[in-house]
């Protein structure tokens, strides 16, 4: 193994440095996304929210439900992080198949990028910094296996509606094979498929 990957190897075994990483990487491509046109955007874009569906499924599905139980005041910060997740949720699946080259794709995009960074900022604030102190390495450990576990089975596509844990299990593995159908079939006709 070489150098550059132990330290991300490291990074990754620790579900709170997993999740800041995925933020930077959020970040990153809503920049490209900015940056881009034409096809290049839309691919951004589709990166974009395949990424945006996959780590907020994983953090509902394992993180939040931990955070809940082991934070003081747990409920009360679970609820405010759900409730931004449902908001950008509905956000992301009104721009799901939009003409990327629109202005109104152009707006929606900076209205999105606002909501998941003060999504992000309030997350890495009020629940990974606490849940970094009110941790164990080992916890920490076997949250980051929990985590990507989840992503391998997460809806590549916004659900909004479906943020809690519970419903997430009940509801995520058929609506992931949905939406990894349709991302196959998208990639082989070249075609927008109709989604939700």
């Amino acid at each position: 193994m070489d150098r550059q990957t132990k330290p991300e190897t490291r990074r990754e075994n620790d579900v709170i440095d997993l999740l800041l990483r995925q933020h930077s990487l959020i970040r990153e491509l809503f920049d490209e996304v900015d940056k881009s046109q034409g096809d290049a955007r839309t691919e951004a874009f589709n990166r974009l929210l395949r990424l945006l569906a996959v780590h907020e499924t994983a953090e509902e599905e394992v993180v939040h439900p931990f955070a809940r139980r082991k934070l003081v005041d747990g409920d009360t910060i679970i609820d405010s992080r759900l409730e931004e997740e449902r908001e950008a949720k509905e956000m992301l699946s009104r721009m799901d198949g939009m003409d990327t080259s629109t202005p109104e794709f152009s707006r929606q995009l900076e209205a999105l990028r606002a909501a998941v960074f003060a999504h992000a900022a309030a997350e890495e604030r009020y629940e990974f910094a606490e849940l970094r102190a009110a941790t164990s390495q080992a916890e920490r450990r076997a949250l980051a296996v929990g985590v990507k576990a989840a992503e391998a089975l997460a809806p590549t596509h916004p659900h909004a509606g479906i943020e809690s844990g519970a419903a997430n299990l009940l509801l995520g593995t058929p609506v992931a094979i949905m939406d990894r159908a349709r991302d196959v079939i998208r990639k082989a006709t070249g075609k927008k498929t109709s989604g939700g």
